[in-house]
């Protein structure tokens, strides 16, 4: 969706949204990467709403999305150069930027730690609500729109179904989501890449989370690869072992297995949904993705969601490839099956 896409009665619902969120209500509402569930991010009794919504965990920090061009002294204590270089290079986009927080803002947004994530999405109608929401100059905390640990939503209906009963229109209607902005699927379609620039004379920078952008990408322009997270790294969005999941579990498996393991799980009659990229003949449920690490994201968590739906003993999963491009599909898909260790062996010995 092109900024000149959005009609009237669209900028009406942004704005409306926009004044829900002044109000202290949750939007649900579109990035490139997934849906987010809004709140101010200056009020903590707004952010706690969120974690109320998703049952999320109170020390698990929510990244504070932000207008183009907003002023990250005001966030931020501490703004080193490579998140200049950064932002004049990725944002708007799908790179989050863990800085050292700014005195003043709400240690609800960050778990209680003495950081902060930032972002400026790419979205038009994201951009559009953030530019409304107290005149662009605030922020909005998000997570992904969803209950805490399941798969990340795609398209406005992934939300609706998340959150079946608890969506209204406009604040003080009960609901706990006043509303959710409809803005097409998300095109990249995995959440952003994280990265840690709030230790850099100890640390360097640190790739909390793979996403679109690479690290290559990120060294290109900080003539620095990002290292790997260490023990005292701070905690960071969709990290824990176990995320991203379907209620089916999920299994990991090489191409060459799938049709083998698929024909064993049938025969002690287990439904089982597939989802791969390769040309494999196969009948029943299945979920076929591009074989191109960008196009694979695109589809992943709808695929996921769709599998879920068929009611499938399993959701097998074609192992994609390995290789920096890859990084960010696998690191959700290893989290999505984290769970569901040697379910295929049970199902099997049954």
């Amino acid at each position: 969706m092109s900024s000149a896409a959005m009609n009237e009665l669209d900028q009406a619902a942004i704005v409306a949204a926009a004044r829900a969120l002044e109000a202290g209500a949750l939007v649900a509402f579109p990035t490139e990467t997934v849906y987010g569930l809004g709140a101010d991010a200056e009020s903590p009794a707004a952010v706690a709403r969120i974690y109320e919504a998703k049952g999320r965990p109170n020390d698990h920090p929510v990244i504070v999305h932000l207008a183009p061009g907003a002023d990250l002294s005001y966030w931020a204590s501490e703004i080193p150069a490579e998140a200049h270089a950064l932002v004049a290079a990725f944002w708007p986009g799908p790179l989050t930027l863990i800085l050292k927080r700014a005195s003043h803002i709400p240690d609800a947004v960050s778990g209680g730690q003495d950081t902060v994530g930032l972002r400026c999405p790419s979205h038009p109608v994201a951009m559009a609500l953030l530019s409304a929401f107290k005149g662009g100059k605030g922020g909005v905390a998000a997570p992904s729109a969803n209950k805490f640990g399941n798969v990340s939503p795609t398209t406005a209906q992934h939300v609706r179904d998340e959150f079946d009963g608890d969506v209204g229109q406009g604040p003080g209607n009960g609901a706990r989501i006043a509303a959710v902005l409809d803005g097409g699927s998300s095109q990249v379609g995995i959440e952003s890449t994280i990265l840690d620039l709030s230790r850099l004379a100890t640390h360097g920078p640190v790739l909390l989370r793979p996403g679109h952008i690479s690290a290559k990408q990120i060294a290109d322009v900080i003539g620095q690869m990002p290292g790997l997270p260490d023990q005292s790294a701070p905690r960071a969005s969709g990290t824990l072992e176990s995320h991203y999941a379907p209620k089916a579990p999920v299994a990991l498996i090489a191409g060459a297995a799938v049709v083998e393991t698929l024909a064993a799980l049938q025969a002690r009659q287990r439904q089982v949904a597939v989802i791969h990229y390769s040309a494999i003949a196969l009948g029943g449920a299945q979920a076929i993705l591009p074989g191109d690490p960008v196009g694979y994201a695109y589809g992943l968590y709808a695929a996921l969601r769709a599998m879920d739906q068929t009611g499938a003993d399993l959701i097998l999963v074609e192992a994609p490839p390995q290789g920096e491009a890859w990084l960010g599909v696998n690191d959700r898909l290893r989290r999505a099956a984290f769970g569901s260790a040697g379910t295929i062996e049970k199902f099997l010995q049954a």
